[in-house]
């Protein structure tokens, strides 16, 4: 039996119900678009009567709202788990850390990546824009910038560039199987080492 198909009559303390409607609509949001879901597909699933789907999140949207978020917010402690040393070991081991994550959860995140369905949503793109934030700033903490730098800003922005090309070369790699991921950890490792190395430094200079 799966933790998809649990028990109705498995009695579950609150946070840990919450937690397997959450971990059934993830995988549901993963398998499917959007709008071939509904709270009875996941309410199913999780072994459970839809009203406690409402209870703990409400509607459809803000479960699957919640999904993306998880998806896609990268934890602060993830810093905290990389081995100091060089430049290309830090790099190495931050890549790694990323397509472990990724692949743990690879139908979700290519979902929340590619978010279709529900129309043009701007809480959506909100998580999206706030999670490519957070991401660039926890990248740049990583590679020994301070978020007191005076241009702060600037490496937010010059670093979220990279981040279209990580989405798209996890898509190149889950989903279109295009490219292995070592391929995919060679590409996303030297192109940050190259940002860090070169272009910030190059881009400082030229906003002086």
């Amino acid at each position: 039996m799966t933790a998809g198909s649990a028990p109705k009559w498995r009695r579950l303390e609150p946070d840990e119900r919450r937690e397997q409607i959450f971990t059934c609509a993830a995988e549901l949001f993963g398998e499917r678009p959007y709008a071939a879901v509904s709270t009875g597909d996941i309410a199913a699933r999780a072994g459970v009567a839809r009203g406690l789907i409402n209870h703990y999140f409400g509607t459809k949207r803000e479960l699957y709202l919640a999904v993306v978020r998880r998806a896609l917010t990268l934890p602060p402690s993830a810093v905290a788990t990389l081995p100091d040393g060089s430049l290309t070991e830090r790099t190495d081991a931050a890549v790694d850390w990323f397509l472990d994550m990724v692949s743990k959860q690879q139908k979700t995140w290519l979902a929340a990546i590619t978010p279709e369905g529900i129309g043009r949503d701007e809480e959506v793109e909100r998580i999206l824009d706030e999670a490519d934030r957070e991401a660039a700033g926890l990248v740049l903490e990583a590679m020994g910038f301070d978020r007191g730098d005076e241009r702060w800003e600037q490496l937010i922005a010059i670093v979220r560039t990279y981040a279209g090309m990580v989405k798209a070369a996890s898509r190149e790699w889950l989903d279109r199987e295009t490219l292995n991921r070592g391929q995919v950890h060679t590409v996303l490792s030297h192109v940050l080492r190259t940002l860090v190395a070169d272009v910030i430094p190059r881009a400082r200079n030229q906003s002086e």
